[in-house]
């Protein structure tokens, strides 16, 4: 793992992959929107609204697996301090935060015909909220460089802050299991899934795109996070070298 903790190693790795990551998420994402809209029947039950779900579902997934990844580097950075790990937990909580809010939006937007209202207070919905409010925690905690560590790295109370709040993501997985909710159970589990095989096989472009445009966006964040601290670096040399 040490091994790409030097950043002119990691950066040229990441720098030819980020494009490739964003050309192919950009083409699967097209590719399954253009099949969820336009050669899938709409559902039996909820017509053309669950067309929606091509956008919702990728976005509960990415707004869930960012903590879950965001989690894992702030324990990285506890345990074995790996410098990419903060910049890297920095870079996921963004996009992390966005794809939240997305599902969120699409989500209400979605409940409105179906259940008659854009909100409720349930399990799913709430716990749901919850993950936008400790993503807009992190954002806080870890805004600017006042008492953080130099480099990008966490500082511990962020990397604690990160693990507690993974508290959250089984919360919100078993939610419609656990209580009475508007929201449907589980679609998709390890024994399979649900939705019909004529309304499915577009989710899973449209999952597998979203998932390597936010790789895209995390990895580009992450070198212009490298590149800010190299710029600081510098004008540190320069402050010292006029002292």
């Amino acid at each position: 793992m040490h091994a790409y903790a030097n950043p002119t190693r990691f950066l040229a790795i990441v720098k030819p992959l980020t494009p490739w990551l964003l050309g192919a998420g950009l083409f699967f994402v097209l590719g399954g929107a253009f099949g969820g809209l336009a050669m899938v029947p709409g559902d039996y039950k909820q017509g053309e609204t669950a067309r929606i779900l091509y956008v919702h579902v990728p976005s509960a997934w990415l707004g869930m697996g960012g903590w879950t990844s965001l989690a894992i580097a702030g324990l990285v950075q506890l345990v074995w301090r790996h410098p990419l790990s903060g910049i890297a937990a920095r870079a996921i909580a963004v996009p992390g935060m966005l794809f939240t809010a997305l599902c969120l939006a699409t989500g209400s937007i979605w409940g409105r015909p179906t259940w008659g209202t854009w909100w409720e207070w349930d399990g799913r919905m709430t716990s749901m909220l919850v993950l936008l409010f400790l993503y807009a925690g992190f954002i806080a905690l870890t805004s600017g460089d006042d008492g953080q560590p130099q480099g990008g790295s966490l500082s511990r109370g962020a990397a604690i802050y990160a693990l507690v709040g993974a508290i959250n993501i089984p919360i919100i997985n078993r939610s419609v299991v656990w209580w009475n909710s508007l929201h449907q159970g589980p679609s998709i589990t390890l024994r399979g899934s649900s939705i019909d095989g004529a309304l499915l096989w577009p989710l899973g472009l449209t999952l597998f795109g979203f998932s390597l445009l936010f790789g895209a966006i995390v990895l580009m964040r992450m070198r212009r996070i490298l590149a800010d601290n190299r710029v600081s670096a510098r004008l540190r040399r320069l402050a010292d070298e006029e002292d």
